[in-house]
């Protein structure tokens, strides 16, 4: 993206989250879809496809960006490959590091465990970084209720990290909405969820979540680490 076009983009972000500061997630995505068609992207972890139904609903054909770390549950990739089966018009875009676990274990042991920040760092963050430099917007799942950190999050915004516009169409959803439209649409959802991993990363560093805990207190659990840098 130049610097001129950029330039033109935070300024349509700029005025869309004010614009769309109430917009419901269809509205959202609809005008996403029509600002930026096939140079948009929807992120997912595959720990179910609420949002890649609602995309779907406006672009049946919409790209999915999966953060392939090598790291997870069987049951995510599992996840990942039933999405291909139930939307099969989507293409499933596998951001991968540029070592794999083998080479990076071997240059640097598991630094899941002793520097997951690091660890987040090479096998999200950059293979995030260098996957959106092909588009010109991305839409997350991220929600205000996920975590403190999380409270202010707009439907639209500049993200000044990566250089795009982000899209949160979901922002706003309570627990109950987001599970209504989950079990009212029979959405896929990955089975670790029924079994008490009620926020899913990398197997190394995902617990099961004690009953009534916070559901990120299974991420990195026992660590000053909340985030894993995509988002803040």
């Amino acid at each position: 993206m130049t610097a001129s076009t950029a330039q033109k983009y935070r300024a349509l972000a700029e005025r869309a989250e004010v614009e769309l500061a109430d917009a419901t997630a269809i509205e959202a995505l609809t005008w996403a879809v029509e600002q930026f068609g096939d140079r948009l992207i929807v992120a997912s972890n595959m720990q179910d496809a609420v949002l890649i139904d609602l995309a779907t609903t406006v672009k049946p054909d919409i790209d999915v960006l999966f953060l392939e770390t090598g790291y997870h549950f069987p049951e995510t990739i599992g996840t990942r490959d039933a999405v291909a089966t139930v939307y099969p018009q989507v293409r499933i875009v596998n951001a991968e590091a540029e070592q794999s676990v083998a080479e990076q274990e071997a240059e640097f042991g598991q630094l899941f465990a002793t520097d997951p920040n690091r660890c987040c760092h090479l096998r999200k963050v950059v293979p995030l970084r260098r996957t959106l430099a092909n588009y010109d917007a991305w839409v997350t799942g991220v929600r205000r209720v996920d975590a403190p950190t999380r409270a202010n999050t707009p439907i639209v915004q500049w993200d000044e990290r990566n250089g795009l516009v982000k899209i949160n169409p979901i922002a706003p959803w309570s627990d109950e909405e987001f599970n209504d439209y989950l079990t009212t649409n029979g959405i896929l959802q990955n089975p670790l969820v029924s079994a008490g991993y009620l926020s899913i990363g990398c197997a190394p560093c995902t617990a099961k979540v004690a009953p009534g805990a916070d559901p990120r207190s299974g991420r990195w659990a026992g660590r000053n680490k909340t985030e894993c840098g995509l988002h803040g």
